[in-house]
């Protein structure tokens, strides 16, 4: 086992790594830019070294300053969180070379998922569902638009590099194509350096559901069931559940045992989870995120398992302490995404939090990085906080989110809380009947 871990990483998923290595006695490392010199991860960690300016760039995806401050420190091995360099396979690459342990998949594996098209193909090939698409890249107007016609429209342009929304965009007839082409590709090479876009089939009210994987590297892997993410602003998530709504305990182990199989047949090291839309009983890969998800707390919740002890578990080259036998989900989980945003446009607003409070009590997790007097930075995302409730049914679970909710107090600045106290109010989020346009529709209606 590691004696000392550097998370790469800040805010609340920092301090989740850093809580995990203190229950298994392991020494940790904050990293941190000097806008984050007063952070919680700053404080909580066994040591800090500062990396860098603000600018992310400059300090969190700074590679050599984060293998420099390994060096110093003698930490054996990184914890990336998500964001940030965790799916960068340079930085895997790099940090093998100099035999420090990256906790997460190798650089090979997240190389082949980071580029859509070969995701695809590679999924195709272990058997896994896939959207109806391009075979591979489209290199120009004139091939998408034979592509589309072929596949009949409305049809989505995405960059192959893609993420977060970006270098995503929709077709609903021939008229729109052109624009939509030139749009994703230009994109795709102002965020992520890369032109390249392929088509799919657009599915009219598909919901978004992701399968959690683990693999111990040596063809072993199981799947710890799905959550819904179906509540998505922009092609970003807010409103995250385990399990689906929608989803039976056949269609669960079909599909999971579909998803854990094709991670075992590569060998798959660590947490991974498998997205895909789902319409009419129909599962459809879109894309793998090679590493631990924002959203993962709920999966922790209804199997009562600790993910990111278990990634450092096996990347220590220790066994899965559990099997798909010994994986019993228990009840019902909810986590909604607290961003530092003024509504209705959502617009970021960074600022000095003059009170906190956290709610409590059964069945409710905060994960945040938050504390009175804290002044929070504008260089980088707005998510401060994961408010995660647990019950034993959904009705329990949305039951405690709004408990949770009224007594969560964040003062000094605007955040995202008002908009989950009005979702709770309406029959659709009730009873779970919404795709993932619901919640653009409805954001329209009531603050456009």
């Amino acid at each position: 086992m590691f004696d000392k871990i550097l998370i790469a990483n800040r805010g609340e998923i920092a301090l989740r790594v850093i809580r995990a290595c203190r229950e298994m006695g392991i020494q940790s490392v904050a990293v941190h830019s000097t806008a984050d010199s007063d952070a919680m991860h700053v404080r909580m960690a066994d040591e800090a070294v500062c990396i860098g300016p603000p600018s992310s760039t400059d300090s969190y995806l700074n590679i050599p300053a984060i293998i420099a401050a390994c060096e110093i420190t003698g930490a054996q091995a990184i914890h990336p969180g998500y964001g940030f360099l965790s799916e960068n396979a340079a930085f895997v690459q790099a940090l093998e070379d100099h035999d420090i342990t990256f906790i997460g998949p190798t650089a090979e594996h997240i190389r082949v998922m980071g580029d859509k098209i070969t995701a695809k193909d590679t999924m195709k090939k272990l058997g896994v569902p896939c959207v109806p698409g391009s075979e591979g890249g489209v290199p120009d107007y004139e091939t998408a638009k034979k592509v589309a016609e072929d596949m009949g429209f409305p049809v989505i342009i995405k960059a192959t590099a893609g993420g977060g929304g970006k270098g995503m965009k929709l077709a609903k007839s021939a008229d729109d194509l052109e624009t939509a082409f030139r749009t994703a590709r230009s994109e795709g090479k102002a965020n992520f350096g890369n032109d390249e876009v392929y088509i799919e089939k657009y599915l009219g009210k598909p919901r978004h559901i992701e399968v959690q994987v683990f693999g111990d590297g040596k063809g072993t892997a199981v799947h710890l069931g799905e959550r819904d993410c179906s509540l998505q602003r922009r092609h970003q998530k807010v409103f995250e559940e385990a399990p689906g709504p929608c989803i039976t305990p056949e269609m669960r182990a079909a599909i999971g045992k579909t998803c854990a199989d094709a991670v075992a047949d590569i060998n798959y090291i660590g947490a991974g989870t498998i997205e895909f839309l789902y319409e009419d009983g129909e599962f459809f890969f879109i894309e793998m995120n090679t590493r631990l998800q924002v959203e993962h707390p709920v999966t922790e919740a209804i199997f009562g398992v600790d993910l990111v002890r278990e990634q450092i578990r096996v990347a220590a080259g220790m066994p899965m302490s559990f099997g798909q036998d010994d994986l019993t989900i228990n009840g019902h989980a909810i986590e909604v995404r607290i961003n530092a945003e003024k509504l209705p446009n959502f617009s970021p607003c960074p600022g000095k939090i003059s009170a906190y409070h956290s709610p409590g009590g059964l069945g409710v997790r905060m994960d945040s990085a938050l504390y009175n007097g804290y002044s929070i930075p504008p260089y980088y995302d707005s998510l401060i906080g994961k408010l995660i409730v647990h019950g034993r049914d959904r009705p329990e679970a949305l039951s405690r989110l709004g408990r949770a909710l009224g007594e969560l107090i964040i003062d000094g600045i605007d955040t995202t809380t008002p908009l989950f106290h009005a979702l709770l109010a309406e029959d659709a989020v009730q009873t779970g009947d919404y795709d993932i346009h619901w919640l653009e529709k409805w954001l329209e209606s009531n603050l456009g």
